[in-house]
């Protein structure tokens, strides 16, 4: 696996807090949870990380992260999920895994997300328009649908 570095300090300052508040709220730390230091690159390297026994009074569960932890989150039926996953005011991205292409595109279907990728993590390509809904819905870039965010249309009425 590669990882790269983070942007900035406070993408940092944020991967700790929303670790810190997941294991003060109960959740398990199966791997990572750490800053990496390595010689020569800086210090925005998050070690990948797994948390387990994840709720949603947590952080981690009700923030975008943009970093390397996966949050485990036990369900029992595919409407909680759903309803699980949806309950969020962001919708740029979602993703699932499933053998069963029935299930992948039902529940593709009813995800709130601008993007879903289906055992895929990057479904986006320079061709394809990439954005999203909710909190995240700031328009739309890529393919003809992004064209469309950097013009206005007019109508002109005239009469001879």
């Amino acid at each position: 696996m590669t990882v790269g570095p983070l942007i900035e300090a406070k993408a940092m300052d944020k991967m700790e807090r929303q670790v810190a508040d997941a294991v003060d709220k109960g959740a398990k730390v199966a791997i990572g949870g750490e800053r990496l230091k390595i010689d020569g690159l800086g210090d925005n390297f998050y070690a990948p990380t797994l948390l387990t026994n994840v709720t949603p009074d947590m952080l981690i569960y009700r923030e975008e992260t943009f970093g390397p932890i996966a949050p485990v989150i036990v369900y029992d039926t595919e409407d909680e999920v759903i309803a699980m996953a949806n309950d969020t005011e962001y919708g740029l991205a979602s993703y699932l895994y499933t053998n069963n292409l029935s299930r992948a595109i039902r529940v593709a279907e009813r995800l709130k997300f601008g993007m879903v990728g289906i055992n895929d993590i990057n479904p986006t390509s320079a061709a394809a328009p990439f954005g999203g809904v909710k909190q995240s819905g700031l328009g739309v870039e890529g393919a003809r649908q992004g064209m469309h965010e950097y013009l206005d249309t007019k109508l002109l009425g005239i009469s001879v």
